[in-house]
């Protein structure tokens, strides 16, 4: 079974992604049940509590649709949408794989799309058949790159937020959000090596680089105004 997977990027400079395994996804998976779960709860307690004093002849046995729309409906929402919603918001992670310190990535190793990540959990119902998550955990068990039949279908696959040899120190969210992990990795790698490399290399590979990811650099003239652009990727 293979525990990384590698990309190969114009700049010539591999960048290699641990996968995270069956372990590290049920870890996630129950931080985030129990915090949907939780918040779903709340409201559902709240709901009762102000549709109550909202209607003094409020019976629960009534169910009464007012009853269904303010109290339960909305329970399930969050209890239904939790990791699409968030997935989306916060870029192929939820608070339960920020904890885990794992995200989902395509296998190009780019934050999904809204598509990706919605066939995802449109089929958490597959997975979790014929119950308690049963056939994703064995699926994750036997594919290659750890990954259930939700990722199969979207293209995905869930890794460390830190690539494979730690070559990302401090990663920023914002940095992250905005050149994505796979090119955040071959920036830091590249300002790392920077005083190692020949001049002619480092310039070849940062104007690459700052190319690739839509930076302007005309009028960039010396190699300390090109460390400097590429630094400011990472803040």
């Amino acid at each position: 079974m293979s525990e990384s997977i590698n990309i190969a990027s114009v700049t010539g400079i591999d960048v290699r992604m641990r996968i995270a395994g069956p372990g590290a996804r049920s870890y996630a998976f129950i931080i985030d049940w129990h915090i949907r779960l939780l918040i779903a709860l709340a409201w559902f307690l709240l709901g009762i509590i102000l549709y109550g004093m909202g209607s003094a002849s409020f019976e629960i046995q009534g169910l009464h649709s007012s009853w269904f729309f303010m109290v339960l409906l909305p329970a399930l929402a969050i209890y239904t949408f939790y990791h699409p919603v968030l997935e989306i918001l916060m870029a192929g992670r939820t608070p339960g794989k920020r904890m885990a310190g794992v995200r989902i990535v395509t296998l190009e190793g780019h934050v999904p799309g809204i598509g990706a990540l919605i066939v995802r959990n449109l089929l958490r119902f597959v997975d979790s058949l014929p119950m308690f998550y049963a056939l994703g955990l064995l699926c994750t068990m036997v594919t290659s790159q750890s990954v259930r039949v939700g990722d199969l279908a979207a293209g995905t696959v869930l890794i460390y937020d830190r690539p494979a040899g730690d070559t990302v120190k401090n990663l920023t969210e914002a940095s992250l959000n905005r050149i994505g992990l796979q090119q955040n990795d071959l920036v830091r790698d590249l300002v790392s090596r920077w005083d190692e490399l020949r001049p002619e290399v480092r310039r070849d590979l940062g104007e690459k680089l700052l190319m690739q990811l839509g930076v302007d650099i005309r009028g960039v003239k010396s190699d300390e105004v090109l460390f400097a652009r590429l630094n400011l990727l990472l803040k």
